[in-house]
């Protein structure tokens, strides 16, 4: 098991908080950091298919069905040897079985090599992963992220960091978007730790117990 450990004092995260002086409050608020990388990348993959468009509850009791139903092991044998019925039965949509199917059927001709995946570069990851039907930009940044550990990826298209960005920088719904890519230059080559630091923000639940960042 992975874990990464991210400190205040670390060279990337003092130059983002040079940089940018209101993510510099979020970091001070927060402190410290540790996190456990999705280490089986396949399971990591099938997690965030699993988790698309639905709430975290329904996508965790969803997973762990699934998990339950393989053996308590995701592999690509497991998936390929189920019916689509089979997977349709632990509550998976009809398109997100589909597009787990594909990614086992991806992993299995080596059309997406995860057990390589480490040694290619964000772009090249990118380019692979997203051959597989319902694996876009998001769940591909999400995995260099969560699964890899990459320093400069900034899930921008992630509804969590969006809305830690609108309570953070105290803009519109219609301009949290907007918000991170008119920031990420600042946060440039390690866009990754502000990543970890907005999605710690939710896990902590700063949006809903203090209305902007200065009430705390």
């Amino acid at each position: 098991m992975n874990t990464l450990y991210i400190h205040t004092e670390d060279a990337s995260v003092q130059s983002v908080c040079k940089r940018d002086p209101v993510m510099r409050k979020l970091i001070a608020v927060i402190g410290d950091i540790e996190i456990v990388l999705r280490a089986d990348y396949l399971s990591s993959l099938v997690r965030s298919i699993v988790g698309q468009q639905i709430s975290v509850p329904a996508a965790r009791a969803i997973y762990e069905r699934l998990h339950t139903s393989l053996d308590g092991k995701i592999t690509v044998e497991g998936i390929l040897n189920k019916t689509k019925e089979d997977l349709r039965d632990v509550g998976l949509t009809k398109r997100k079985t589909d597009y787990i199917r594909d990614l086992a059927g991806k992993v299995a001709d080596g059309e997406v090599d995860l057990e390589n995946i480490a040694k290619y570069s964000d772009e090249e990851i990118m380019e692979q992963l997203m051959r597989v039907k319902g694996i876009g930009k998001w769940t591909t940044e999400v995995f260099l992220i969560l699964s890899l550990g990459r320093e400069n990826v900034l899930a921008v298209d992630d509804v969590g960091i969006q809305r830690a960005a609108q309570w953070l920088y105290q803009v519109d719904k219609s301009e949290r978007r907007n918000i991170l890519i008119e920031k990420s230059p600042l946060w440039q080559p390690y866009q990754s730790i502000v990543s970890f630091y907005l999605w710690e923000a939710i896990h902590l639940e700063l949006l809903t117990d203090y209305e902007s960042i200065k009430a705390i």
